[in-house]
């Protein structure tokens, strides 16, 4: 296996592209390449290179799972994928244009079109499929609302799809008027891996291009089917830059072992459950920020925006945005959380868009939701 460590190994020894790619830049005779980087949520951005044979091959499969979920001819999507260097937003935009026929509306984040143009954008060209990460799209539906535009009148989403939990598909179908909501999983080096479908009842893995493998987080050995492991994926299509075999992730998912409902002959996940390597040890126990959100999402006064903090001392507190609530609501989150996480958290509850500066979900596609002050203090 290889993984996202030793493509920034690569990087750090043969600067500035790496030696990964097996091309030299200077060479007129290399193969063309598409380059893009990560977004830096983890860590320093890394770069993406992509030949154009493979590329195209992430463009049409993810195409194929919009169009499989739903989306028309006759529908305006409306992107808030980010751009730039990031290959998100650039990805996305390649995919509807090349192999659909609706229009695309390309806003990217909150940074690159503010959130109150943005929703204008959507009452004006009439969106009715929104693409991009739950986190900020429940935030544009909280715009929208304050802008005064009504669901179903002004606003008319049909659809929506990005990367989302069971908890925020409820969310945002409560927030955007009854939208169908759908997830998919892929990583910058892969493109799509796996969507779900019409069922909407896990995510099918693209096994004509993907072969997943769930391995345990230390053994590195299968885990047995159900249960959690670290996803690592081999590219059955990309051949024309370097080969990605038994790529890490390092993202947590499960097979499910239950019955589809659907006649697809595919293997099916649970979809994104967590990172092996942004979990932290608090008191012994494993804690996977990542969780927090949806135990908080049984809670009607919690608005979906929370931070995770580590202090030195190692003990952990969580920072919820809540609407009004009664006087014993910390207490209530706390025994929520201890009885799903198995530890006792401090919780500080947050005035709605109290942490915006700390998670900058304005500002990046995938908000921040971990900041580990043992980490500051070693450095």
């Amino acid at each position: 296996m290889f993984d996202k460590s030793d493509l920034m190994r690569s990087i750090e020894a043969h600067p500035p592209f790496g030696d990964f790619g097996g091309f030299q830049p200077s060479d007129p005779n290399r193969p063309a390449v598409v380059f893009h980087t990560t977004s830096g949520t983890t860590g320093r951005p890394q770069t993406l290179l992509f030949g154009p044979k493979s590329r195209e091959a992430q463009n049409l499969l993810l195409a194929r799972a919009y169009r499989w979920q739903g989306l028309r001819a006759g529908d305006v999507a409306h992107s808030c994928y980010g751009h730039g260097t990031v290959n998100g937003g650039h990805y996305v935009r390649e995919a509807f244009l090349h192999w659909t026929n609706a229009l695309f509306i390309s806003a990217g984040t909150g940074l690159e079109t503010p959130s109150a143009r943005q929703v204008s954008l959507m009452r004006d060209f009439g969106a009715t499929v929104l693409v991009g990460f739950a986190d900020y799209l429940r935030r544009l539906a909280e715009v929208a609302a304050a802008e005064g535009l009504s669901l179903g009148d002004d606003l008319r989403i049909r659809m929506i799809s990005g990367q989302m939990s069971p908890e925020d598909k409820a969310a945002l179908t409560r927030l955007w008027g009854g939208p169908a909501c759908y997830d998919w999983y892929g990583v910058g080096d892969t493109g799509i891996i796996a969507a779900e479908g019409p069922d909407r009842d896990g995510l099918y893995i693209m096994e004509d291009a993907h072969w997943l493998e769930l391995l345990d987080v230390d053994s590195g050995e299968p885990v047995a089917p159900g249960e959690p492991g670290d996803m690592v994926c081999t590219c059955l299509f990309k051949d024309d830059i370097y080969p990605i075999l038994r790529f890490n992730t390092h993202d947590l998912s499960r097979e499910r072992i239950d019955a589809s409902p659907s006649p697809y002959v595919l293997r099916r996940i649970d979809g994104f459950l967590g990172r092996s390597d942004n979990m932290v040890k608090i008191k012994g126990i494993n804690v996977f920020p990542h969780a927090v959100g949806p135990l908080l999402a049984t809670v009607p006064e919690f608005t979906g925006e929370f931070i995770c903090r580590v202090t030195e001392q190692g003990s952990l507190t969580v920072v919820a945005e809540v609407k009004a609530g009664d006087g014993d609501l910390s207490t209530r989150l706390r025994a929520l959380l201890k009885n799903g996480l198995g530890i006792d958290v401090d919780v500080d509850l947050a005035a709605p868009g109290a942490t915006a500066d700390l998670t900058e979900v304005e500002r990046r596609q995938k908000p921040i939701r971990l900041i580990d002050e043992r980490k500051r203090a070693d450095a």
